[in-house]
């Protein structure tokens, strides 16, 4: 009976309520957050603000990747159980790192992260501009008042909007570009440390330093010098489309050149070889 397992533990709901959570925390920052960039900010200056505000998002899972590589390393009861009693190494395909860790990590730092969105202002004045007289302030909060009054109306006038949007073959080009990008990149942060601990001997703390190190700091690049050069150079929405399509056509074109850099299949005992 000291044998038997339990049924199972339901600590699965609480990780499961605090992403949806998160989630709910992190998604306004986005549409919003270009929305706010937008409005108040010059039309030269805001692709290099975006640029900086992309870097800044990339920047985020690169230093995850480094605090995860670390937390790897340290055994998963860390604090509760003596180093000296510890008899597996963290190559050792038994060990189980503190993963819990980097959840209170986190948590601690989207808490201080999220209190200076509470002294933002609700209004600003537009970049470059000077400030608003009290008479056109007074005319803005009638005409909020009356957009209020209107609310309802506007809600039904939302799905003829929906309709026009999904209609726009640009608008559903440039979310299916999206979807392929955001799945590569899924696979590759899902997949790719396993398959650098099978295929080459590495620990989980290294594999996963290895993936931040080689990948993350060429997208904030990218991300940082694309939004330069549009400010630069001023270039248009046409323009940046067509030179986003080009790089993104011979990124395409690289990426098969991984089809010839496929490693063997690790043996396997009773599944690539025999037993014997």
């Amino acid at each position: 009976t000291e044998c038997e397992r339990k049924p199972g533990s339901s600590l699965w709901v609480f990780v499961m309520i605090g992403n949806i959570v998160r989630g709910m925390g992190e998604t306004p920052i986005m549409p919003l957050g270009v929305s706010y960039l937008e409005d108040f900010a010059k039309a030269e200056n805001s692709p290099f603000y975006l640029g900086c505000l992309h870097t800044a998002t990339i920047m985020g899972p690169f230093l995850g990747f480094l605090l995860g590589s670390y937390c790897a390393e340290l055994f998963v009861d860390v604090g509760s159980v003596d180093s000296e009693d510890i008899t597996i190494t963290p190559t050792d395909a038994r060990w189980v790192g503190a993963w819990w860790l980097g959840i209170l990590v986190c948590a601690l730092l989207n808490l201080l992260a999220g209190i200076p969105f509470w002294f933002l202002p609700k209004s600003l004045v537009k970049e470059g501009e000077t400030s608003e007289p009290e008479e056109t302030n007074k005319n803005h909060a009638v005409l909020l008042q009356g957009n209020d009054k209107n609310e309802t109306k506007q809600t039904m006038r939302f799905i003829p909007f929906l309709k026009a949007l999904f209609r726009n073959p640009v608008y559903m080009l440039f979310i299916f570009i999206t979807v392929l990008q955001f799945s590569a990149f899924n696979g590759i942060m899902t997949f790719m440390p396993k398959y650098l601990e099978q295929q080459f001997g590495k620990s989980a703390a290294d594999a996963i330093f290895l993936i931040g190190v080689y990948n993350l700091p060429v997208v904030c690049v990218g991300y940082f010098f694309g939004g330069f050069f549009m400010k630069k150079f001023k270039i248009n929405i046409y323009q940046a489309a067509k030179i986003a399509f080009w790089l993104s056509f011979l990124v395409y074109l690289l990426y098969f050149s991984t089809y010839w850099t496929v490693c063997d299949t690790s043996p396997v005992a009773g599944l690539t070889v025999s037993y014997e």
